[in-house]
């Protein structure tokens, strides 16, 4: 609070500092704190001040007391000043806990980095964007494109290293041929050294 009242009238807690209230970052050493327009006061030690023109009270609500941005003004923010792959985890989180996003961002609904960054590459090559963890049939796919009957799984060694995770894919895979599905299986190492074949691959099958 003594952060907010040092940026002056109209100041809210923001950035990776309202994130960390809304407990979609963890708490970072420097507090961040926007202000509208050009006012706000001197910049004092272990405060960031950023100036918005576009700060409304609309954008800002309270939380334990605390003039914070809302959770889709703070996403907009963190979107401007985070890595591809730190923002989407932060956007996960935020709709992990059923944070209200207003309209101003979209969850991608992917659950892990490896998903983030499959779904990076789609857009990155102007691929048709596909659904992401939907139900078919039974199961959760990790990606599906409907018109296409493909769906596409990428799987981190971590959750696809026992016995009985490799049994239950191939298993899941039959099934989902069965339905007239097309299963691909991209590694992490496909989608981080070789996207250049998966996006390939994609691309042929998309065309058929």
């Amino acid at each position: 609070m003594a952060a907010v009242l040092a940026g002056g009238e109209g100041a809210a807690l923001s950035h990776r500092s309202a994130a960390a209230l809304w407990r979609i970052l963890p708490p970072a050493q420097m507090i961040e704190v926007t202000v509208p327009g050009n006012g706000g006061r001197r910049r004092r030690h272990g405060i960031r001040v950023h100036r918005s023109r576009t700060l409304s009270p609309g954008d800002l609500t309270r939380r334990a007391g605390i003039p914070v941005t809302k959770v889709g003004r703070t996403l907009t923010d963190l979107r401007r000043i985070l890595p591809g792959e730190q923002f989407a985890g932060a956007l996960r989180q935020a709709e992990y806990l059923r944070l209200p996003f207003g309209g101003s961002v979209t969850p991608d609904h992917t659950r892990s980095e490896l998903e983030t960054r499959f779904l990076a590459v789609c857009r990155r090559h102007r691929l048709p964007q596909p659904e992401v963890n939907v139900r078919v049939d039974r199961f959760v796919v990790d990606f599906l494109w409907r018109d296409a009957d493909l769906v596409v799984e990428v799987d981190g060694w971590g959750s696809h290293s026992t016995r009985s995770a490799f049994e239950e894919d191939r298993a899941r895979d039959a099934r989902l041929n069965v339905l007239g599905y097309t299963v691909l299986r991209f590694t992490w190492r496909q989608v981080d050294a070789d996207s250049g074949a998966v996006v390939r691959t994609l691309r042929e099958l998309l065309r058929r």
